[in-house]
């Protein structure tokens, strides 16, 4: 009978030793490429990640916390119902990933009585070594400023900077919501309602900014009847629908703070069998899955989530490292996209 196992069963998780050996360096050389410490030349932190990479090496997470003092664990904080959050996800992992950092999420209601005892909590005694922020959890009175009085540091994602101590990403929400209205203007658009979203959404108010800027650079009158309150929920995009669609006269194009509440009012616009975009012209922003599942697919503004949390999460692991960032606001561009759900303006209404 044969001894032999398959080479899987016999294979042993590699070690600093290995790397060490492979790469030809000492075992404290390994220890600091793990820890990204700058007193290493180029050339041998690049033998060392290649050695890891050939080896499949996984740093042991209890001892690079017991030798370092970290926890190696960026944590990220958002509300449990945010639908974008997956992209966020994907973003911070692929930062964390190559500096050897894992990522531990803390789901929560931003409207609880007791988010910031919560938020206490998730990082006291410190679990992690810094935390992502991201709305409508960041926009909450308090919680940058707890996070703040306890000392762990953090970068905001879709928020401003609250003082000379505060990191943010974000990205252009008040032009390109300017670039969205200026497209509808150009396709003959006059009469351009507005579905605000949550007022808790700093973001969001941004957006109306950006509407009422690309209202005034095109010198059309602001109706404040066509201008509406939604929740950034499917269901207020369908009540909102409701209430435009009664308006004497009808407006020609509909630019929703978000694609959910886009998605509602054209299921209103449908169900009153209006042609769009012959009659109705609807555009949203965030550029969901929603936004190209729906029918006519629907013009929207792409958000950068992934590269957004990225940058966020490389800055943060820089922070930890107590390397400051150049800027205290970083802003990645978002991209209008056109597509079927808006078209020229109803010749009546020209």
């Amino acid at each position: 009978m044969s001894s032999a196992r398959p080479e899987a069963q016999i294979a042993q998780q590699a070690t600093m030793v290995d790397v060490a050996k492979q790469a030809g360096v000492s075992i404290k050389t390994v220890s600091r490429v793990l820890n990204r410490s700058q007193n290493v030349k180029p050339a041998t932190r690049a033998k060392v990640e290649q050695a890891m990479e050939a080896l499949g090496y996984r740093p042991n997470s209890p001892a690079r916390m017991l030798a370092g003092n970290r926890t190696y664990l960026i944590g990220l904080i958002y509300n449990a119902s945010s639908r974008y959050i997956t992209s966020i996800q994907n973003g911070v992992l692929s930062a964390c990933r190559p500096e050897h950092y894992d990522l531990l999420i803390h789901p929560c209601s931003y409207t609880a009585p007791s988010l910031l005892d919560q938020i206490r909590e998730f990082i006291t005694p410190p679990r992690v070594d810094g935390l992502i922020l991201v709305p409508p959890v960041s926009d909450v009175d308090g919680v940058r400023e707890l996070v703040h009085e306890l000392g762990i540091p953090s970068v905001v994602i879709s928020g401003e900077p609250l003082d000379e101590t505060d990191w943010t990403v974000c990205t252009n929400d008040r032009e390109i919501s300017k670039e969205m209205v200026r497209h509808l203007y150009r396709l003959g658009h006059q009469r351009i309602a507005f579905v605000r979203g949550h007022p808790a959404h700093k973001a969001m108010d941004d957006r109306y900014r950006g509407y009422l800027d690309g209202m005034a650079e095109a010198e059309l009158d602001v109706d404040e009847s066509i201008i509406v309150q939604g929740e950034n929920t499917f269901e207020s995009g369908i009540d909102c629908g409701i209430r435009l669609m009664r308006r004497q006269p009808r407006p020609t194009a509909v630019f929703c703070a978000n694609d959910h509440m886009a998605t509602g009012v054209i299921k209103v616009a449908h169900e009153r069998k209006l042609e769009i975009p012959r009659d109705l012209s609807v555009a949203g922003f965030d550029d969901m899955p929603i936004a190209e599942q729906v029918w006519p697919q629907l013009t929207t503004i792409r958000q950068p989530l992934e590269p957004m949390a990225q940058l966020a999460a490389s800055q943060l692991i820089g922070l930890i490292r107590d390397e400051t960032p150049k800027e205290l606001r970083r802003v990645i561009e978002s991209q209008l996209i056109v597509r079927q759900s808006t078209g020229p303006a109803p010749a009546e209404a020209a």
